[in-house]
């Protein structure tokens, strides 16, 4: 009965959740053209080009917040801002938005270190007043737009498509479409793409590993920020974000990745797998802890009333009264015959 149940409500749940998908997908799109048309309007009126992209990102993250907080309250769901953007209220949200950082930045540095080791990289650095501002500036844009991205890819659309589908294919399927957007950007390859798709799968598992966005916003940033800012990289073919170091990387594409940056160099696809191995091993507490459904008894109830013949048998079998035997007290003797004299 319970299984026929569980069944017959999966069948009603699939419509609803193609169809949240869908709408999820298509608010995506007018949220992206939305930003875009307010952060270029706000710009030119008040003179803020150099925050445009800034407030680009903030824009998408507000949009997107409010249309799946929308889509969350139609499907009868808790309707809570953090649900809707798989941002959960932990202990350990700000630990795991550290570890996924770090593990970024990791990645990065394994990327670079071989082009930095053959001698491909041509570093300039600029340390005018501008550039460290304009470096605070990108590191807030990244900041943003991570979370932004991680919402839209591996946020709402991401878990409705699980139920839909399950997590295997839904991440083969999320991870294909976010490669897609990605071959619009400057530079961008085929051999481009497919790191994105592998990028987009080492993020969900992320995700499934812990339920929550904090550690592939960490991870995603992490990567960003250290690619752009730390190390003055193309971030996917955009070379906004170099300000402090800017990095020109010669040599052969599929180690430097050319005008796209590492993400478009071929080796970037062991980086990946090996954090895919890195991210598996530091996320065993937080499977178990978040993702592990409870554990609930089996078998038959216990605390029903026995038999009565059961209960007679017991009765039955019961050990006799216990008969406490109180101490008697000794007669009383005379001295002399605890001394062993004849009596006078």
């Amino acid at each position: 009965m319970n299984a026929f149940n569980t069944a017959s409500h999966g069948q009603i749940d699939r419509p609803l959740q193609f169809s949240l998908f869908l709408l999820s997908a298509v608010w995506l799109f007018v949220s992206q053209s939305l930003a875009g048309r307010a952060a270029l309007g706000l710009s030119v009126r008040f003179n803020l080009s150099d925050e445009r992209n800034l407030l680009t990102v903030i824009f998408l993250l507000f949009l997107l917040a409010i249309g799946f907080s929308f889509l969350q309250m139609i499907a009868h769901r808790d309707s809570s801002l953090r649900a809707a953007l798989g941002l959960p209220q932990r202990a350990t949200a700000a630990r795991e938005w550290s570890t996924g950082a770090a593990i970024g930045w990791g990645l990065v540095v394994l990327a670079v270190l071989p082009m930095a080791l053959a001698g491909t990289l041509h570093v300039e650095f600029w340390t005018a007043p501008r550039a460290f501002w304009l470096a605070l500036l990108n590191l807030a844009t990244l900041a943003v737009a991570a979370l932004a991205e991680e919402v839209a890819f591996r946020g709402y659309p991401f878990r409705r498509l699980i139920e839909l589908i399950g997590p295997v294919k839904a991440t083969i399927l999320m991870s294909i479409f976010f490669g897609a957007l990605h071959m619009f950007n400057p530079a961008a390859t085929w051999i481009s793409v497919l790191i994105t798709m592998f990028a987009g799968i080492l993020l969900s598992i992320a995700w499934l590993r812990t339920h929550g966005l904090w550690l592939s916003w960490g991870l995603h940033f992490g990567w960003n920020a250290s690619m752009g800012i730390l190390f003055g990289l193309p971030v996917s073919g955009i070379i906004d974000f170099s300000s402090l170091v800017q990095t020109r990387a010669i040599g052969r594409s599929w180690l430097t990745g050319g005008n796209y940056g590492p993400e478009g160099a071929f080796f970037t696809i062991i980086v990946l797998a090996i954090g895919v191995v890195v991210l598996v091993r530091v996320t065993r507490d937080y499977e178990w802890e978040y993702t592990h459904r409870p554990i609930i008894a089996g078998g038959y109830p216990v605390d029903v009333a026995p038999p009565a013949a059961h209960t007679a048998m017991e009765q039955e079998a019961k050990p006799p009264a216990l008969v406490q035997i109180l101490p008697v007290e000794p007669p009383t003797r005379s001295p002399e015959k605890l001394l062993g004299e004849p009596p006078k």
